[in-house]
């Protein structure tokens, strides 16, 4: 409970409420047990709530990034830093940023405002087959799921000319291009995408369930080729339903900006972004799929 709540249960009871004295009333010995009480808890709470409130410590591993839009990680002791001009930059385990970037794909990516390269993910088979994803806002201003590889004699350098296209959604504004892509705990590829922009979804994307935006996709792409760039998973909640795509695993986002799984539960959690009054964070326990989130 917070300061503000107990000033307001000190208040109250002048006014009458919940069969209080009114002022003017004459209090009795309860009543003033009572704001005894009430005084005692004004006095102890912020002593209570600075004793409960965790404490941390921030250390700056590495800097000099221009706008950095996404961190993870291949399995090993690396961090890979994603800026959104269309870099991917490696900070290694002492902390050093190495100077030449793993990918550059700044030519292929328009950026700027919510636009650019958004989002980076590493196939679970990553350490064998050195794939990894990225999602990206292409120069026609569509967005872009591609495949790219590392290049075979030097783990700390990636091969833009590998670029294998897996998806591809337009975009009919600049702003709601969600951005995140994650592997889940069952393997499968999930991306985030939003409602498509401008404000208020004027398109109703996120309830049309024959687009994408507004939506989350969960596709298989362990056999990506240029013949077929994924699969749907069997078990994808709207397989078989001809009025959804069969990609979608949710419906009903605005901006779903940044998620991940836990991972002990495999649950996911969402950061949806709001539109004026509140932001929001949804939680999806582990496997529950078709959900609409109201969008």
């Amino acid at each position: 409970m917070t300061s503000i709540g107990l000033t307001f249960l000190f208040l109250k009871p002048f006014y009458g409420g919940c069969g209080f004295k009114k002022v003017g009333e004459v209090l009795n010995l309860a009543d003033l047990n009572m704001i005894r009480y009430l005084f005692l808890l004004a006095y102890l709470a912020p002593f209570c709530l600075q004793a409960q409130t965790p404490r941390f410590q921030l250390t700056e591993v590495a800097a000099n990034f221009t706008n950095p839009v996404d961190i993870t990680h291949c399995g090993d002791n690396r961090l890979f830093v994603v800026e959104q001009a269309g870099y991917i930059r490696i900070i290694d385990s002492t902390g050093k940023v190495l100077p030449k970037p793993f990918l550059d794909i700044d030519a292929r990516v328009l950026s700027g405002s919510e636009r650019g390269l958004l989002g980076l993910a590493f196939h679970p088979n990553y350490a064998q087959n050195g794939w990894f994803f990225v999602n990206y806002i292409k120069s026609d201003g569509n967005s872009r799921i591609a495949r790219f590889s590392v290049n075979a004699n030097d783990p700390n350098l990636a091969n833009p000319n590998t670029e294998l296209p897996i998806l591809e959604v337009q975009q009919p504004y600049s702003n709601h291009n969600g951005g995140g892509l994650k592997f889940g705990p069952d393997g499968q590829l999930y991306i985030g995408f939003g409602d498509g922009g401008s404000g208020g979804d004027p398109q109703n994307n996120g309830q049309k369930n024959t687009s994408l935006l507004g939506k989350f996709l969960r596709i298989n792409v362990d056999s990506s080729s240029i013949m077929q760039a994924y699969k749907i998973p069997a078990d994808n909640p709207f397989v078989g339903n001809t009025a959804y795509r069969p990609e979608i695993w949710s419906t009903g986002w605005r901006n779903p900006w940044r998620f991940s799984f836990d991972r002990l539960t495999g649950d996911l959690w969402v950061g949806d972004v709001g539109q004026d009054v509140r932001e929001e964070i949804d939680m999806e326990p582990a496997g529950k799929s078709g959900l609409n989130y109201g969008w």
